[in-house]
């Protein structure tokens, strides 16, 4: 992989990895359509692979840092009971969101990993993102949009479920989950801000999973260098999408899905044909 390519594939995954348009799903189809030689189940892939996950939950760790800290010290006692109280209800609550894609990729992750190889299903589920995307907007809080701090149990496991569908190449996890919050009537802004905390815990548990790999690669000086390059990139292109999304959001909240929808729809349909008759 060249360092030009490095740097594409890092901005590609730092954003795309909160836009709701799958980054899964552009990691797998790009890199086929562009005829670049890149094997995502290699053993050299892995560190950098890592490296970029690692600079995107850096980067929203960094962006929602008051919200951690707020959690942080109200679990540790460290602040006036009301905000310890309201700590644990929505550490509860991100813990909830998390359990069930958790459970469903440590059980399936064979099969799922049996997709990544295959751009023409990524391409397929991603026409299918863009469907869920245009089906949430038109079906989300019938009965009245509500805030986050409205959110319950059910909410949060609903949403977790969502989270599910995401392990599929082609299906955008914000763009799940951002759904699932809309059709359980949370506003677009509070969706979008749930789903992006909830995203931490996701992306830093599975690059703790490649870790263990890791020790038994011998990586050369050259991958390593490239990768935390690709990291800091990826990092600072998700920085830049989530402050991006957070003011579209709660800016566009009767739209905002739509010109995802419309996008993944195209470019799904047109790497469908690409890759089925090239």
């Amino acid at each position: 992989m060249s360092t030009l390519q490095a740097i594409i594939i890092a901005i590609i995954q730092g954003a795309t990895e909160l836009f709701p348009v799958s980054s899964l799903g552009h990691a797998v189809v790009l890199p086929a359509i562009l005829n670049w030689p890149i094997d995502e189940q290699s053993h050299a892939f892995l560190p950098f692979l890592v490296m970029l996950h690692l600079g995107t939950a850096v980067a929203l760790l960094v962006y929602f840092w008051r919200d951690w800290w707020t959690l942080g010290t109200g679990l540790l006692g460290l602040a006036p009971p009301h905000q310890i109280a309201e700590s644990r209800r929505v550490s509860l609550l991100i813990v909830v969101a998390t359990i069930p894609a958790v459970i469903v990729g440590l059980v399936l992750e064979k099969f799922f990993r049996s997709l990544f190889g295959s751009p023409v299903v990524a391409a397929a589920f991603l026409v299918v993102n863009g469907l869920l995307l245009l089906f949430g907007e038109r079906l989300r809080g019938r009965g009245g949009m509500r805030p986050l701090s409205t959110l319950t149990l059910r909410d949060a496991l609903t949403i977790g479920c969502w989270q599910c569908t995401a392990l599929v190449p082609g299906i955008s996890r914000s763009g799940a989950t951002i759904v699932g919050g809309l059709l359980r009537g949370i506003d677009h802004g509070g969706a979008a801000h749930f789903s992006f905390l909830i995203a931490t815990p996701i992306i830093l548990g599975a690059t703790v999973l490649e870790v263990p790999k890791l020790l038994h690669e011998n990586i050369a000086p050259g991958v390593f260098g490239q990768s935390v390059m690709a990291a800091v990139v990826a990092g600072l292109a998700a920085f830049a999408t989530t402050a991006f999304l957070m003011r579209y959001f709660r800016n566009h909240d009767n739209w905002a899905l739509n010109p995802f929808a419309y996008y993944c729809i195209v470019a799904g349909l047109g790497s469908l044909a690409f890759l089925l008759l090239a």
